[in-house]
């Protein structure tokens, strides 16, 4: 006898397929993974968590803080802006990142936090 089986096979077909039309498609499912993964690596989370405490910052600043290369860096903004944990906009010569709604949320689930209120004035 395993543990993790039931040793009877006895499907609650109603309430089983009630609870599969709920659960996401596979392809919202897979990239939700891709996003967890995201922060898989301890410098994207570092990187995640410097933009959560600075709001926004450019390259330069992450690069010190993460005491990575700036060229590092910006790889891993460039994978969480695709997944679209991070967002970015241009201020003269300087790319600024912030993280976006589901950046933060994503981080502080990773973190085991409880949810944290939106700093005042951000958006999205």
């Amino acid at each position: 006898m395993s543990d993790e089986r039931c040793d009877l096979i006895c499907i609650d077909a109603p309430r089983a397929e009630a609870i599969r039309e709920k659960l996401p498609a596979e392809e919202v499912a897979q990239e939700a993974a891709d996003r967890a993964r995201s922060l898989s690596d301890p410098t994207r989370l570092t990187l995640a968590g410097a933009l959560r405490e600075g709001e926004e910052l450019c390259v330069c600043d992450l690069s010190w803080i993460a005491g990575r290369s700036q060229n590092l860096v910006s790889h891993h903004m460039r994978t969480l802006r695709s997944l679209g944990m991070v967002r970015s906009r241009r201020d003269g010569k300087m790319v600024m990142y912030s993280l976006t709604d589901e950046g933060r949320s994503l981080l502080g689930a990773v973190l085991g936090e409880a949810p944290r209120a939106k700093p005042a004035g951000a958006t999205k």
